[in-house]
């Protein structure tokens, strides 16, 4: 996998010695990410940052692990994106994506969405994807409208966060929407 650009941000692979800059950027993020990625909490410390930045390193590339990290021009850890849950018969995944704090606010979520989007559908054989987002969490849900994806239904009780049912709302993007 290569890096993926625009002007403002890079996507590009997780590599072994992202764990500081990952677990740097999770530690200042746990108040606004803990309520929506179970995997940023309170205790949250190096070594699962180590085991997380391990894990995508291993399955770079295979249909267990498209994930990227996100990073400004000077090379700013800002986050991560990637794809997961995918399903080979019929040519989907989930694409998911998160910001530190410091980084919120400036569209980078949208860009880094459009840049895997594009990526998804140039690269890999997969057809659409998927967006689950629980329903109080708006600001995703405003990225996955900036990107066009087009919102489909409402999930009862689809995600467990913090050891409790949410409802979420679902958003596909297309290959064949961008003919």
């Amino acid at each position: 996998m290569s890096s993926l650009e625009v002007p403002e941000i890079r996507l590009r692979p997780y590599q072994e010695d992202d764990v500081d800059r990952h677990y740097e950027a999770a530690r200042e993020s746990i108040d606004h990410m803990s309520p929506w990625m179970p995997w940023c909490h309170v205790d949250y410390s190096r070594e699962d940052a180590e085991s997380w930045v391990g894990n995508n390193c291993e399955k770079a590339g295979t249909n267990e692990g498209h994930t990227f990290v996100i990073e400004d021009r000077k090379g700013r850890f800002l986050g991560g994106c990637g794809l997961n849950r995918f399903d080979a018969v019929h040519r989907y995944a989930n694409l998911g994506y998160w910001l530190r704090a410091s980084a919120l606010g400036r569209g980078v979520a949208t860009q880094a969405v459009i840049l895997l989007r594009d990526y998804s559908f140039d690269e890999t054989n997969l057809d659409r994807l998927e967006i689950v987002v629980a329903v109080q969490n708006t600001a995703s849900q405003r990225v996955a409208e900036r990107v066009g994806a087009v919102l489909e239904g409402h999930l009862r009780e689809a995600l467990l966060l913090c050891d409790e049912r949410h409802d979420a709302v679902i958003y596909s993007l297309l290959r064949s929407d961008l003919r």
